[in-house]
């Protein structure tokens, strides 16, 4: 019995020792797996498998010794989970003592070495053991590239599962990693050992007399010098050795001495690359420096970044060095002194004024703007550095302004100090004496005159209204006692002008002061003016005592929108513009369309589609910014206007009948309805809807009453916009049911289907925004109608309101719930069933499809096309030959930038693309022959061979629109050509 146990525990181990042997001595690879699977499964110990390899572990060989570690490295990476802490003791005893053993050995005991750092059983002190063994005994240098990533490897578990005892090493840890990392050329190991030396610093370990050693130990890699080679497997990138190298070099003060003189003389050299990451880098520095390790550097990082910006002719250059100045002056600005310090930023600023303010007063102002924009960089910094610069420079810009005639040079000098306004605005200095009184007087009248220039000096004008924008905000009461009276005498005066019929000068002086009563009201106590005198303007009209046109009022309404957009930053002046205008505007609106013997010409102007439009657009921009609580309050008095005919809350509210646009109201009535889309449609989706499935019903019924397309257009954009905001469930589905009923009902014979088509597309619009499931089926209804002979050409146009950004209604602005892919989906889902439809449709019907295909394609981002276009070119190609030029335009708009992103796959198609190019610039269309020449021109940017044999036929072509009669055109043609021109010559 004893014999046959013997025999029987024999046998198991007898294979361990074959596999053993397989491995050792026969060169095998996969009985090393077999071994670790068998110890992970139990059928053998560890301790089994040390005593399988006894022989070769002590082989005279080196060869065979580090046969048999590498197998017992191997099976510990695999099985170290399993170890007890008597084994881990052990086996660490004897891989140090083989760390003294022959070089070939050395990669092996490091694999197993990393397999103990791994142990959750490694008791106290061996991680400091096993890394003053491998300090001592291994010249890690001197491996090759993986086995120095193995000892990274060891060094990192070891800091993550043993910090405290290898902090107990103090310095000693620091000055052994140095000797380990000195020398070290691999990237791969080089990402390691940076993280490492982070990690040293960051985690407080002891650098003791060593830091200019570490220093140097990293910073002799600085700038990054890497390229990756081709088809590299591992994917190291240069960005990620240089922000890896940052990291370290940015993460202490201690580094500064030595760090500072070296990005000094990187940022002077000539190299473009080792300019911009010394920048960098100085940028990052500052963020944990203080003035005691920027003092002695100063003049010198001054110098250089002057310079750069001075004489560079990179703007990444730039824009990297005043970055770096915002910082150093950031970093300056926030240091704690004591009491008896020098305040270094006072200093600093000084030096740069002195260096810049001079340029701002040169006759030819050759380098204005970068001191400008110096200066600016250190003004943004902080309240006390913008507070030095500008009450330095704002005084000199305005002296400056006024001792310059030309138009240019007083533009240049107005952007200059809108720039430092603004950074004024963004420190609040509202009361802060900036400019005296008199030099704020003289500003306001510079800017009241510049604000009235002719056309020809518009972009001053425009920069000028700008300006009083911002230095309104900071100065509201020297506006509102200077500027506004006399906006409104100005205004005044104009209306007096319009009374007595309209001449052009008088009527480019009353829009110019339009917009600068917009341009002012940056300030709640600015807005409480403007806005009346505006509104005050509409009255105007509204009892005759001007001669109206519609431009006027659509003029009043832009600058209302203007207003109402400044208004949205400020809550107390967004309700109050509100409260005050929206008011206003339907009570003109109310009055307007009530029914008359003989029609004013208010009426008239009111109810004209682009007026209408105009007041849609400042109601929609005044409540998308609303708070749910105040939207709540204006929605109970708005909804129930429409329905119920409530005008208690409009102001003159004397009507001379009801107000019931939905109750066989009068045409003018139902027009309103726009105004009533705007407001709801531009609600937060959480504001409750008062008498909301009655509004739905009339808005419905309204929908697909043919006598004004204008209100049937309206009311369906209306009910999509809040069916698009609506929740899901059964009041929703119900509405969505009277919809579809209502649009079959129409489609049907009768005088309203075209309104009932129109509601169709809204809806659609609205599901597919928000991924609702019906869309899918009121797509198909849509694709159907492309074979209608009466509705056929406007479905096709359909899929481009589909796919489009409307202004008034479904916007994110005004809270509509739009997917953010909703164009790729709508294109996964419907592209092939266009394409199908096209293939099957009769001769006469193509057209439909290619323009719905068009419309969707050249609307779709580019990412998505690409992968696609192989099998949708053909029908691209197609449509260029459609007689329709709105499908040849659209797909010129979809082919040009495809041009430029998939050249290999376009030149495939080159002979058909250049046939097809030049016949269509000859169009009769002007906007299809620009788009041909444009794309003509994008050819050039497919491979040259492929052009080289058209280049003397599209020469030759492209003669004949030089003499186009449209200036475009000629002006497209002559760039065409002259890159056909070039095409293969040396350089191009």
């Amino acid at each position: 019995m004893a014999a046959a146990a013997a025999v029987e525990a024999a046998a198991p181990m007898g294979a361990l020792w074959g596999l053993v042997h397989d491995f050792v001595v026969g060169q095998q690879e996969g009985p090393a797996d077999q071994v670790a699977a068998d110890v992970k499964s139990g059928n053998y110990t560890v301790l089994q498998v040390v005593e399988a390899l006894g022989s070769s572990l002590e082989n005279p060989e080196p060869r065979t010794r580090a046969r048999a570690i590498q197998l017992l490295s191997q099976v510990l990476l695999h099985c170290h989970t399993l170890l007890l802490e008597k084994e881990v003791v052990h086996l660490i005893l004897f891989y140090e003592n083989r760390l003294k053993d022959h070089h070939l050995v050395i990669p092996s005991v490091l694999q197993g070495l990393k397999a103990l750092s791994l142990c959750v059983a490694l008791p106290p002190g061996l991680a400091v053991s096993v890394l003053k063994a491998i300090f001592q005994e291994v010249h890690v240098q001197s491996l090759p590239q993986v086995d120095r990533h193995t000892v990274y490897n060891i060094i990192t578990n070891f800091m993550r599962t043993r910090e405290e005892e290898l902090k107990s090493l103090g310095a000693d840890f620091t000055f052994g990693f140095i000797q380990v990392m000195d020398g070290e050329k691999d990237p791969r190991n080089l990402l390691v050992a940076f993280r490492i030396v982070h990690d040293l610093i960051s985690r407080d370990y002891s650098l003791g007399p060593f830091v200019e050693e570490l220093f140097e130990v990293t910073s002799c890699y600085f700038p990054i010098d890497f390229t990756p080679p081709p088809n590299d497997p591992h994917g190291i990138q240069r960005e990620d050795l240089i922000l890896s190298l940052r990291a370290v070099l940015a993460s202490t003060p201690r580094f500064a001495e030595f760090l500072l003189p070296l990005l000094i003389e990187k940022v002077d050299s000539e190299v473009l690359s080792a300019k911009l990451d010394s920048l960098q880098t100085l940028n990052a520095c500052c963020a944990v420096y203080g003035q005691k390790e920027l003092k002695d550097f100063l003049p010198s990082l001054w110098a250089s970044i002057r310079r750069e910006v001075f004489q560079t002719a990179s703007e990444r250059v730039e824009a990297e060095g005043l970055a770096a100045l915002h910082s150093l002056t950031a970093c300056l600005s926030r240091s704690v002194l004591r009491a008896d310090a020098e305040d270094l930023l006072d200093s600093f600023l000084s030096n740069i004024l002195q260096d810049c303010r001079h340029h701002l007063c040169e006759p030819d102002m050759k380098l204005v703007w970068p001191s400008a924009k110096l200066l600016q960089a250190a003004a943004g910094a902080s309240a006390r550095a913008c507070d030095s610069v500008t009450s330095n420079v704002l005084p000199l810009l305005l002296e400056q302004f006024h001792k310059h005639s030309q138009s240019s040079q007083r533009r240049t000098i107005l952007e200059m100090l809108l720039g430092f306004l603004k950074l004024q605005q963004k420190w609040s200095y509202e009361d802060k004496d900036l400019l005296s009184y008199e030099d704020l007087e003289l500003a306001v009248g510079h800017l009241y005159r510049l604000s009235f220039l002719k056309e020809d000096s518009q972009s001053c004008r425009v920069a000028a209204l700008e300006a009083s924008g911002t230095l309104a905000a900071l100065y509201p009461v020297a506006f509102s006692s200077h500027l506004v009276p006399k906006l409104a005498e100005e205004l005044r005066v104009g209306e007096s002008n319009l009374t007595n019929g309209d001449e052009p000068t008088q009527c480019s002086r009353h829009l110019c002061c339009l917009q600068a009563l917009s341009a002012v009201s940056t300030h709640p106590s600015i807005v409480k003016e403007t806005l009346p005198l505006l509104l005050q303007h509409l009255w105007q009209v509204n009892r005759g005592n001007m001669v109206a046109q519609s431009s006027d009022v659509i003029a009043v309404c832009q600058s209302l929108r203007q207003m109402a957009e400044k208004c949205q930053q400020d809550p107390e002046s967004c309700w109050y513009f509100h409260q005050t205008a929206i008011p206003c505007l339907l009570a003109l609106a109310v009055q307007a369309s009530m029914p008359e013997k003989e029609p004013s010409v208010l009426r008239k102007v009111l109810l004209e589609d682009e007026v209408l439009a105009a007041m849609v657009s400042v109601i929609g921009t005044a409540t998308t910014h609303l708070s749910p609580e105040l939207a709540a309050q204006s929605v109970t008095h708005i909804v129930p206007l429409f329905l119920d005919g409530n005008v208690s809350f409009l102001p003159e509210n004397s009507f001379p009948s009801r107000f019931q646009p939905f109750q066989d109201g009068s045409s003018g009535q139902r027009r309103l309805i726009a105004l009533l889309m705007a407001f709801v449609c531009s609600l937060p989706r959480n504001v409750e809807i008062p008498q909301l499935n009655q509004l739905m019903r009339e808005l419905l019924e309204l929908s697909c009453c043919h006598s004004c397309p204008f209100s049937s257009t309206a009311a369906a954009k209306c009910f999509a916009g809040l069916l698009n905001k609506h929740p899901a469930g059964q009041q929703l589905d119900e509405f969505l049911q009277l919809a579809v009923d209502k649009v079959e009902a129409g489609l049907g014979s009768g005088p309203c289907r075209s309104q009932a088509f129109t509601l169709l597309l809204w809806v659609t619009k609205a599901l597919v925004l928000r991924y609702h499931p019906l869309s899918s089926c009121l797509t198909a209804r849509l694709m159907g109608l492309l074979s209608d002979p009466e509705l056929g050409p406007a479905a096709a146009d359909g899929f481009s309101l589909l796919m489009s950004d409307c202004t008034d209604v479904l916007t994110r602005a005004g809270h509509a719930e739009v997917r953010i892919m909703f164009r790729q989906r709508f294109f996964t889902d419907n592209v092939p069933a266009l394409v199908q439809g096209f293939h099957a449709a009769p001769q006469d019907v193509k057209p439909n499809y290619l323009k719905g295909l068009s419309h969707v394609l050249n609307r779709l981002p580019k990412p998505v096309l690409l992968p696609e276009l192989p099998t949708l070119l053909s029908l691209l190609l197609e449509a260029l030959s459609c007689p329709d030029c709105v499908v040849q335009l659209s797909t010129l708009s979809c082919l040009q930038p495809l041009l430029l992103e998939a050249p290999q796959v376009m030149s495939l198609h080159v002979d058909t693309l250049v046939t097809k190019f030049l016949n269509l610039s000859s169009s009769p269309s002007m906007a299809v022959r620009i788009a041909a020449l444009q794309c003509m021109h994008a050819l050039t940017r497919l491979p040259t061979p492929v052009l080289l044999p058209y280049k003397p036929q599209v020469i030759r072509a492209l003669a004949k629109p030089l003499d186009d009669k449209k200036r475009l055109v000629r002006k497209e043609a002559v760039s065409a050509r002259g890159e056909w021109f070039l095409l293969g010559s040396p350089g191009s």
